[in-house]
């Protein structure tokens, strides 16, 4: 029995560690210093805008630092590089309205789609952003601040 007690501890205290170390923390300083975080919305047509997220550094990005991807607006998108000192990474946004049925009957309103509520994965406000990156093979995640928008 007290085999049982120890082995069932034991598996509760892996687990626990396993949630632990599962969190992404986020870090407040970059391994190169940034000149600029900013974006450009770009309309495409009546129903959809581009919102293009650019990163500018001071020099060029060193070989052992590879960026992966930008969340940003309750999105996420892979990072392209401009050049070697310029990134960008696009999301889309989508202004199209769906028409609801409203009736006294609610039968006829069984048509109506449920909202999609999406839940991101970090806690950000709308002028923050989140860079994911791996640095000698390792993933950080470097929260951004004072996001603005650059008129075109």
């Amino acid at each position: 029995m007290k085999g049982y007690k120890i082995i069932f501890f034991s598996v509760i205290t892996a687990i626990s560690l396993t949630f632990c170390a599962m969190k992404q923390e986020l870090q407040t300083e970059f391994p190169q210093e940034i000149q600029s975080v900013f974006y450009q919305k770009v309309k495409k047509d009546t129903e959809s805008s581009v919102i293009n997220f650019y990163i500018e550094f001071k020099k060029p990005l060193a070989a052992n630092i590879k960026l992966e991807k930008i969340y940003f607006h309750n999105q996420e998108s892979l990072v392209q590089e401009i050049t070697p000192k310029d990134f960008k990474s696009s999301f889309l946004q989508s202004n199209k309205k769906e028409d609801l049925i409203m009736d006294i009957n609610p039968t006829k309103e069984y048509c109506n789609k449920a909202p999609i509520i999406s839940k991101t994965k970090f806690d950000i406000k709308s002028t923050e952003a989140v860079l994911k990156y791996k640095l000698k093979n390792k993933t950080y995640y470097l929260k951004i601040s004072n996001v603005f928008e650059k008129p075109l």
